[in-house]
């Protein structure tokens, strides 16, 4: 698969998850698994993005309400990650 099929995989399985069509569960190992973009990136960018799912993780735990961790913002950063990574790989 090539990169830019990748991360059109990554930026379909943000958009399921805001329409709640896969769990956070499905979601976080899509991304994981994801690894030959993984390694064409940056170092950061395997620390920031397994940042964000720990996070993602965390918040599924409770209500919206409950945790400080807001799955809209979380997945709004997702996305910057995406667009990030599309200018970096050119």
């Amino acid at each position: 698969m090539s990169h830019t099929q990748t991360l059109q995989l990554l930026q379909d399985s943000v958009e399921a998850l805001r329409q709640s069509r896969i769990s956070v569960a499905e979601f976080c190992q899509t991304w994981r698994a994801q690894t030959a973009l993984l390694a064409s990136l940056p170092g950061p960018y395997s620390t920031v993005m397994e940042d964000l799912l720990s996070r993602l993780e965390a918040g599924s735990l409770f209500t919206e309400e409950s945790c400080s961790f807001s799955q809209i913002d979380l997945l709004t950063t997702l996305d910057m990650w995406l667009d990030n990574a599309r200018q970096t790989l050119g």
